[in-house]
């Protein structure tokens, strides 16, 4: 006895054709606007009718350099034609370049790869619980704070502090507690016997680029020394150049315990990374794994990525055009009467004075013949993650085409 399969007729879609047709065939997680992107070139990206748009979003602060950048595209075509996936259970060349590369510019020790922020953030849990039942009679639960985002694993949303998530997909792991952001007496209220870790973001991105105080964060290091709790510091967005130094953390003058980096690293492909000192590499073999973490492809992307960012003479570049960038958007504030620029290097957001940041986005990619790309975090924030290679002239007229999109988008 045979099974016929039966396979349905689909007529070519034409991507010229705006709306919900061009999702027909993928799950719903998202609203997607008609534009449809065929081709990208550092900080441009070119849609299907040929318009060009000035990107400033760039993955979500993913293409650290840039669209198509040639060190990356050269990583790729001279790993691809070596090795693409030894598995797991075997070393790789790349992964233990990229691995010692990450050791030596760092104050950690150890490094595991995955693939996605959420991925190394839950990690970084599992190793802190495990270091708790080891070294701390079984402590567990990890104080995060309001206004954080990790990720979309359900034990990330239980460790985010967006409203609400805790509960989406109930029943949600526990063993999170919730702190106030720069609130040192909130995080001592929060601890208690179970405490094993406190996890924080030093710039939170989806947030809306909420900046943590400098003191708040060495009295927070000193106090999660002092209580025997690791110190683990995300950062999946703001590693790797994007806040001007190698790490975050390096602003701060403070070394957590673990810190999780992905986005950046991966300069636009697939890559992220748990990082812990000696005394908290705990695990024990199969604790912890993945089929595609650390291999040889995209750690060969990540060795290049790393390589050309954590450079003196690139970081510097990276401060200056931040300083560049963050002058102009403090003009726009005086000239359209908004609330505020923040930021740290190049991951900066305008404050609104109204609920109308959706309406600049939409009015900024529907500018001609230029498109501008923005993002909305919250109702009233536009966020900006410019490539790390974005230049002058190209800030100079994303700055004028931001001021198109908010005549336009504010009235």
């Amino acid at each position: 006895m045979t099974t016929a399969t039966t396979t349905r007729a689909r007529l070519p879609l034409d991507p010229a054709q705006a709306g919900a047709g061009l999702d027909r065939d993928l799950i719903t997680v998202t609203t997607r606007g008609p534009t449809v992107f065929v081709d990208g070139q550092g900080s441009w990206l070119t849609d299907t009718d040929g318009k060009r748009h000035l990107d400033l979003v760039q993955g979500w602060a993913v293409n650290s350099l840039g669209h198509s950048p040639t060190v990356v595209a050269q990583a790729l075509a001279r790993q691809s034609g070596r090795l693409l996936n030894a598995g797991p259970a075997f070393h790789n060349q790349p992964m233990l370049d990229l691995a010692a590369r990450l050791v030596g510019l760092s104050c950690f020790d150890r490094v595991w790869f995955g693939s996605t922020g959420a991925e190394v953030n839950e990690a970084a849990v599992k190793l802190a619980r495990r270091w708790g039942q080891r070294q701390r009679g079984g402590a567990h639960e990890v104080i995060s704070f309001d206004g954080a985002f990790h990720g979309r694993t359900l034990a990330m949303m239980s460790a985010c502090g967006k409203p609400g998530w805790d509960r989406v997909f109930a029943p949600m792991p526990t063993g999170f507690a919730k702190a106030r952001y720069n609130d040192i007496g909130s995080v001592e209220r929060a601890i208690t016997p179970a405490s094993v870790a406190v996890m924080i973001e030093l710039v939170q991105g989806e947030g809306g680029v909420n900046l943590a105080d400098p003191g708040f964060v060495r009295e927070l290091r000193a106090l999660t020394a002092e209580r025997q709790l690791l110190l683990i510091a995300d950062e999946v967005q703001t590693g790797i150049g994007r806040c001007g130094r190698s790490f975050a953390h390096e602003l701060f003058d403070i070394e957590p315990d673990v810190m999780t980096l992905a986005k950046g690293i991966g300069g636009g492909v697939p890559l992220a990374a748990l990082l812990c000192k000696e005394r908290f590499n705990c695990f024990a073999p199969g604790d912890q794994g993945g089929t595609f973490g650390g291999n040889p492809l995209m750690a060969a992307v990540g060795l290049a990525v790393v390589d050309t960012v954590c450079q003196d003479g690139f970081l510097a570049q990276v401060r200056q055009r931040a300083g560049h960038l963050a002058r102009g958007l403090q003009s726009i504030v005086r000239d359209h009467g908004l609330v505020a620029e923040r930021g740290a290097g190049l991951l900066r957001a305008l404050v609104l004075p109204t609920d109308t940041a959706h309406l600049v986005v939409a009015a900024a990619q529907a500018l001609s013949p230029v498109g501008l790309l923005l993002n909305a975090p919250r109702p009233h924030l536009l966020r900006l993650m410019p490539a790390l290679t974005i230049t002058d002239d190209e800030i100079d007229q994303a700055l004028h085409l931001l001021r198109r999109a908010l005549r336009a988008g504010m009235g």
